[in-house]
């Protein structure tokens, strides 16, 4: 894989090792719990925007996806009322950094659209993966992103994202690369964010 200090720092982070360890603080969990979601808002329209720019063959993993995201934004409500969280709150600065570059791949050609959609789901596979089994009340959280069939839904998008780059010019071929080190940093600024949550 390119870049291996920088996503090793991506999926391997003091946030998730302390969940693992049932020692992260309520006020750094619940910081990532509304953030994510604010994220994953954007993420369901990134989704959207490449299955616009995607060919049809591809259309059932993206739309299998889009599904699961559905899913997934009644199980982060569910889980914020749990916790008595407002998640109208404001994007903190490192969250709207990153919802900023997820609109900023609008007019990307799909090989390098389909490349950060396959990355960011890539970082969370792999970072609740390899921190797994957590004790509860995170351990849904770990299997969530961990379990086996999200680890083949990512090796799906993986396969349409490298299928797409063997068919671009080499100029996309670069910008492809960029963006998924442009990922691996935004995942890190994010546990960091929750991290540093007080």
């Amino acid at each position: 894989m390119a870049h291996p200090d920088a996503w090793r720092a991506a999926v391997s982070h003091p946030f998730l090792e302390q969940c693992q360890q049932g020692t992260i603080q309520t006020a750094q969990f619940n910081t990532w719990l509304v953030q994510d979601y604010l994220f994953v808002v954007e993420f369901t329209r990134m989704a959207a925007r490449l299955l616009s720019a995607a060919p049809p063959a591809d259309f059932d993993v993206i739309l299998s996806g889009l599904s699961a995201l559905k899913d997934e934004l009644a199980w982060f409500r569910e889980k914020a009322a749990e916790r008595s969280l407002n998640l109208n709150a404001a994007p903190q600065p490192t969250c709207e950094d990153y919802c900023r570059f997820m609109r900023s791949l609008d007019d990307q050609p799909y090989a390098v659209q389909a490349t950060a959609f396959w990355a960011i789901e890539l970082a969370y596979n792999q970072g609740w993966q390899r921190h797994s089994p957590m004790p509860d009340p995170y351990a849904e959280f770990a299997d969530r992103w961990g379990n086996p069939g999200f680890t083949k839904y990512v090796s799906l998008l993986e396969a349409q994202a490298d299928q797409a780059l063997a068919a671009a010019e080499v100029t996309f071929q670069v910008d492809a690369e960029e963006l998924f080190l442009k990922v691996a940093h935004l995942e890190k600024d994010f546990w960091q964010m929750a991290f540093e949550a007080d």
